[in-house]
């Protein structure tokens, strides 16, 4: 996907938005963080970070993860929110606290490679268990890159992918 000028600019002005919205959410909670933004995969990127020079009494962020990142994900659609009120405008984009999206990817990378060559040495379909639709997007974009095909099933949140032969 190639991004023109204009969109990144754009991506650019939503992490802004995020940022400062998020910024204001961790004063609220008597958070330490650091914010970086970045445009990757044709979407605006934001994650919270534990600030190098915070203070131990502090709050710990991992409370805005939440168990299996429920918190996060209703962080994640109020930050977009407050992107499309100032905007005007529907944003895709990804929050992440605490580097735990970073460290799902990676686990769900594992689980769709172990699906993706159970497919491959039985030739029959692996249905994976419920997922969010981060997660999903994870699984389908590993599955892709190793050949095989997925699809999504049911209806949320018992939502899943299923791994399908070649």
């Amino acid at each position: 996907m190639t991004l023109t000028a204009e969109d990144i600019s754009r991506l650019e002005q939503e992490g802004e938005i995020a940022a400062d919205y998020l910024e204001a959410l961790l004063d609220i909670a008597d958070l330490d963080g650091d914010i970086d933004m970045d445009v990757e995969g044709g979407r605006a990127s934001v994650s919270v970070i534990a600030a190098e020079d915070a203070d131990p009494a502090a709050g710990d962020l991992n409370r805005l993860v939440g168990r299996e990142g429920e918190v996060l994900e209703a962080l994640q659609e109020l930050t977009r929110l407050a992107v499309h009120r100032e905007t005007g405008e529907r944003s895709r984009l990804m929050l992440d606290i605490a580097g735990f999206r970073a460290k799902r990817r990676q686990d769900l990378a594992r689980l769709a490679g172990e699906a993706v060559e159970q497919v491959k040495e039985t030739g029959e379909p692996v249905k994976m268990k419920p997922m969010t639709p981060f997660e999903r997007k994870v699984v389908h974009d590993t599955v892709a890159e190793a050949g095989l095909r997925s699809e999504s099933e049911g209806e949320e949140p018992q939502r899943c992918v299923v791994v399908l032969p070649a």
